[in-house]
C-alpha cells in the first residue's frame, strides 16, 4: 500500500486573468491521480515584492495528500505552470502562474533544485496568511515555530488583502 504524505502548495499569478489562473491551477492539481486536495485557502490580492514594477498578484495555498516524492511533485508543478503558459524571464517578475512546494510533511531537504520547507516562507505574508487560514498550527521544522507565530512576527509593510467571494 502506498504511503500518502501531506503537502502544502503555494500559488501566485499576476498576468492574464490571475484569479482564473489560480483557480485553474487548483483544478489541474486536483486532477492529478497521485494528489488529492484536502483544503484550499481563500484567494488573496498581494502587493509584489522583490520587483515592484508589476501588477499585484493573486495568491493562495492548498493542502493536499500525495503518494509522490518531492521531486515528482516539483516536476508536476512545473508541468502545470508550463501548460498554463509560464515563461521564466525576470526573477520575482510577472508571471502567468507560479507554483511552489512549501512543505512536504516535516521533511527538511537542501538540494540544488528543491529546498524544503521552502526557504522564503518565514518572510512572505502572502504565503503565511493563507497557511494560517487553513492550518494555523502547522509547524515549521527549521524555524521551530508555527506558521501563526511566523506570521505574527512579520511587520505590516506587506499588503495582502483577502478577496471576498
Amino acid at each position: 500500500m502506498e504511503k500518502w504524505e501531506r503537502v502544502y502548495i503555494g500559488m501566485g499569478s499576476n498576468l492574464g486573468k490571475p484569479l482564473d489562473n489560480c483557480l485553474k491551477a487548483m483544478e489541474l492539481l486536483d486532477q492529478q491521480q497521485e494528489l488529492t486536495i484536502r483544503r484550499k485557502s481563500s484567494l488573496y490580492k498581494t502587493e509584489p515584492i522583490g520587483y515592484s514594477g508589476q501588477p499585484w498578484f493573486v495568491n493562495a495555498v492548498v493542502e493536499a495528500e500525495t503518494s509522490l516524492d518531492p521531486w515528482r511533485i516539483l516536476e508536476k508543478l512545473l508541468d502545470i505552470e508550463t501548460s498554463l503558459g509560464r515563461k521564466r524571464e525576470i526573477r520575482w517578475g510577472p508571471r502567468i502562474l507560479d507554483l511552489d512546494l512549501l512543505f512536504y510533511n516535516d521533511r527538511i531537504l537542501e538540494g540544488p533544485d528543491l529546498k524544503l520547507p521552502h526557504p522564503r516562507i518565514p518572510e512572505r505574508k502572502f504565503v503565511l496568511l493563507p497557511l494560517v487560514e487553513i492550518f494555523p498550527d502547522l509547524y515549521h521544522p527549521i524555524m521551530r515555530k508555527s506558521v501563526r507565530e511566523l506570521l505574527d512576527g512579520l511587520g505590516a509593510e506587506q499588503k495582502v488583502i483577502r478577496i471576498e467571494k
